[in-house]
């Protein structure tokens, strides 16, 4: 490689975040190095439906990355190739695409003169204009112009890196060698957590229950109370069981808590579910938690990403989104929960839908009729079924009630072949890592097409 280089990312959502980029940035520094004078790694965020607004905080998080910007000043950018703060661009670079709209690495790349890699899951578009495309599978790839199929290559699935990730990070070694201090909590995660705490010899450990309610208000409504109830639900049955919450980065443990405050949260009482305060440690090797009325304490778990933790539960109790993927990829027996109470809180749709459930005095009404229709509409919803193309995790979709579910848990807790099976099954489905090393790979190729005796800003075509 002669000439320092600039890889630009274009990304969108958490999602996209935690299981695309990261994976990738880490190769880049793999096979590109770390010389920051060489290879500089920039992230810029396009407008997301699924945006928290914590994303850059996310990016940043990752160490091999230099520079960021979020969605907020995208459109600038696009329009103009102007930053906010005015970035300055190496002659020589590759913008990847990682999220968005793939028309957007087109329109950047050609403006800066960067060479365009696309990775494309389902389908890849701007086929002329891209310069390579590491696509999912065969499947996208049969859909390939033959007049540009010499630009394809089949990478394979980034989402299976996350459980390449999670056996990176290592069971307790990590967290001492890091002694990252979380600022949310103020303790430290370094030391020992009560949730990951050592196997004594000849011990058995008590099962740990992942309890992910969601990152979002109107998940986190009915997902926080509905979790906590279940969790009190099987601590009566089953008085060893354990409990951790994966906070989501764009959450404080405080925002969290009020989902649990019937004060703040009218549904817990109107559906008669747990509620629960924050409790905050008393010595710095134990995590925070949320402490039931009937004294259930479920520990919080603020290390970001918490693949550390996830792939030590024997069970997680999760809503929809990316960590379906994530706990698919770590081979991490879930139970999909999709609590159908309260329909007019749900107003997460894209195009037409989603305007339409947020327009003001109408929405509600109109969001819980779209809902209703979905509902009554059978499909596959979690990553895992939708790469299985059947139901290999449950879906429990309805009017959920605690104990039902607690019974359902208790059954695969007290039937641990049920667990293996899953798990099995996950495995089978998730793909195998190293999709991120041949995305890079497509990388160097384009790197290498750069020459001192040729201009490095060329038309494309």
């Amino acid at each position: 490689m002669s000439g320092a280089i600039d890889i630009l990312i274009l990304s969108n959502g958490p999602g996209e975040l935690s299981t695309w980029v990261q994976p990738v940035v880490r190769e880049l520094r793999q096979q590109l190095g770390d010389d920051r004078s060489q290879v500089r790694i920039s992230v810029v965020l396009s407008p997301c439906t699924n945006a928290s607004g914590q994303e850059v905080a996310i990016a940043r998080r990752f160490p091999e990355v230099d520079r960021i910007q979020g969605a907020d000043h995208f459109q600038r950018f696009l329009l103009t190739g102007k930053t906010q703060d005015n970035w300055d661009w190496r002659d020589r670079g590759v913008v990847i695409f990682l999220g968005g709209d793939q028309f957007f690495p087109i329109v950047i790349g050609k403006r800066l003169g960067y060479r365009i890699v696309i990775y494309a899951e389902w389908e890849a578009r701007w086929q002329r204009w891209g310069d390579r495309f590491g696509v999912m599978n065969d499947q996208v790839l049969r859909q390939v112009s033959s007049r540009y199929a010499h630009k394809f290559a089949v990478v394979g699935d980034l989402m299976a890196e996350v459980g390449e990730l999670g056996r990176s990070q290592g069971a307790g070694d990590r967290r001492q060698e890091s002694g990252v201090r979380s600022q949310e909590a103020g303790f430290d995660v370094s030391a020992q957590p009560n949730v990951a705490r050592s196997q004594e010899a000849g011990v058995k450990s008590s099962p740990l229950i992942g309890l992910l309610p969601g990152s979002k208000p109107m998940k986190l409504t009915l997902g926080v109370p509905l979790t906590l109830a279940i969790a009190e639900q099987l601590r009566q049955q089953r008085p060893d069981v354990r409990f951790v919450i994966p906070v989501a980065p764009t959450l404080n443990l405080e925002t969290l808590a009020r989902y649990a405050n019937p004060q703040q949260n009218s549904l817990i009482e109107r559906l008669g579910w747990a509620s629960g305060k924050l409790v905050m440690p008393s010595e710095p090797n134990q995590l925070p938690t949320l402490q039931t009325d009937n004294g259930v304490a479920v520990d919080l778990w603020t290390e970001f990403p918490a693949y550390e933790v996830l792939a030590q539960c024997e069970l997680c109790l999760t809503t929809l989104g990316a960590n379906t993927a994530q706990l698919g990829a770590l081979g991490v027996p879930m139970i999909i929960l999709l609590p159908t109470q309260q329909l007019d809180i749900m107003k997460a749709w894209d195009g037409i839908p989603g305007l339409l459930v947020n327009l003001p005095g109408v929405g509600s009404a109109l969001a819980t009729l779209i809902n209703w229709i979905a509902a009554q509409k059978p499909s596959l919803r979690a990553w895992p079924n939708i790469w299985a193309k059947r139901e290999i995790v449950p879906e429990l979709l309805g009017k959920l009630e605690p104990a039902a579910i607690a019974a359902k848990v208790l059954h695969y807790l007290d039937n641990p072949e049920l667990l293996d099976h899953m798990r099995q099954e996950l495995r089978q489905v998730r793909g195998n890592p190293g999709a991120a090393a041949k995305l890079v790979e497509l990388v160097q190729a384009e790197i290498a097409t750069y020459s001192d005796d040729r201009p490095s800003r060329r038309p494309k075509s």
